[in-house]
């Protein structure tokens, strides 16, 4: 079955960085639209980022635009999602997403939530300020 395993979460003071990981297995990795979302306590969830992995396409949230990143090692099965320049308002549960099937892409809206199908446990940021 599809797993999806967030790790990379702590605690940072603002202004710091830190790199969330998410492993995928048991699902076609190499032409894959994933993403980010985060969801703050008393909060909705909210989308991050996105990326579609066959063809190393991203998006990104205005909140974080220019401050988080992401890539992959394709020989890991594994998107990364660097982030700078933290701020307390970025503290919250990360969850890594998996099984969209791109529709959203092309409507340039790849961060719609009810578009993925698998999700992880989710890795806890937290920023101090």
């Amino acid at each position: 079955q599809v797993q999806l395993v967030e790790s990379g979460g702590g605690s940072v003071q603002a202004g710091g960085s830190l790199r969330l990981s998410c492993a995928a297995s048991g699902y076609t990795y190499s032409s894959a639209y994933m993403g980010w979302f985060r969801q703050a306590p008393g909060k909705e969830r909210e989308g991050v980022a996105a990326i579609y992995t066959g063809g190393h396409s991203t998006y990104y949230a205005d909140s974080v635009k220019g401050r988080f990143t992401l890539s992959q090692d394709n020989a890991k099965n594994t998107v990364y999602l660097q982030m700078h320049s933290l701020k307390p308002e970025d503290t919250a549960m990360y969850y890594c997403a998996a099984g969209a099937d791109g529709s959203a892409w092309y409507v340039g809206e790849p961060l719609r939530e009810y578009e993925y199908s698998y999700w992880g446990h989710g890795t806890q940021v937290t920023v101090s300020s």
